[in-house]
């Protein structure tokens, strides 16, 4: 649905209509048993409906497509209809498959005619800002194949020789550039052609949707991320969620 009162991150673009994908069907085995990751509550709400919120935020963003686990497309289907969404934004739920590339390619498969362009994220990224999601679009929208978000490090890095077995102390062989390195984050962003041509062509495990553009050869750009956008992955990053959960709902009232 478009909305001529609001206009989307690029007026003079704004034909280029967008959807987001978001894989949802991983069990999140980091964060200890229970309910797969996206099922999470977060503030009482679970994870996946915060992810979903942030992407429909985005006036320029008219379809999320969640990817859910196999066998519970209908509990995730139920758990959209049971929370306030935008209005103005579609939501379609489809089945994933046994790996994150698979649920990626599945959801790309569920698209309709007419998204040009295309986000990909995380659910496990339930607090990234609008204008993070905004940023992105309109990097697309400009003429940029694939763009993701991402972040100086804070941290020095090191390359080493993986231990052979846990604990055993690891030879560092290199430390790269900080200055060169960034941590990406989600949603990164596609023009449509260019993401399924990569999940055509590239059939080597990935972790992420931009290195498979990488491998096609096409140039990924980068564009500030956010502090806030990061992945909910341990027990203590659920903790961290929640406060900053907390501080908007103190500040902004959201």
């Amino acid at each position: 649905m478009s909305d001529v009162s609001r206009p989307s991150p690029s007026a003079a673009s704004a034909a280029a209509r967008t959807a987001a994908v978001i894989p949802a069907a991983g069990r999140g085995v980091r964060l200890g048993p229970g309910a797969p990751k996206a099922l999470r509550a977060l503030g009482g709400t679970p994870m996946l409906i915060h992810a979903v919120r942030a992407m429909a935020a985005s006036r320029a963003v008219s379809l999320v497509v969640v990817v859910a686990p196999p066998d519970g497309a209908a509990e995730v289907k139920s758990l959209l209809d049971a929370h306030a969404l935008p209005e103005r934004t579609d939501f379609l739920v489809v089945p994933g498959g046994q790996t994150r590339q698979e649920s990626v390619k599945l959801g790309l498969d569920a698209l309709p005619p007419g998204h040009d362009i295309v986000l990909v994220h995380d659910a496990a990224r339930p607090l990234v800002p609008v204008d993070t999601v905004d940023a992105v679009i309109e990097a697309v929208r400009e003429g940029a194949p694939a763009v993701v978000p991402a972040l100086p490090l804070a941290d020095t890095v090191k390359q080493v020789e993986p231990a052979q077995a846990p604990g055993e102390p690891e030879p560092v062989v290199a430390t790269p550039e900080r200055a060169r390195l960034r941590a990406v984050q989600t949603p990164q962003g596609f023009d449509r052609a260019t993401l399924v041509r990569a999940h055509e062509a590239v059939s080597s495990d990935v972790t992420d949707d931009a290195g498979m553009v990488e491998q096609l050869g096409i140039t990924v750009v980068a564009v500030p991320g956010h502090e806030e956008a990061f992945k909910v992955t341990r027990p203590l990053d659920l903790v961290l969620a929640e406060a900053v959960l907390a501080r908007r709902r103190l500040n902004d009232g959201f």
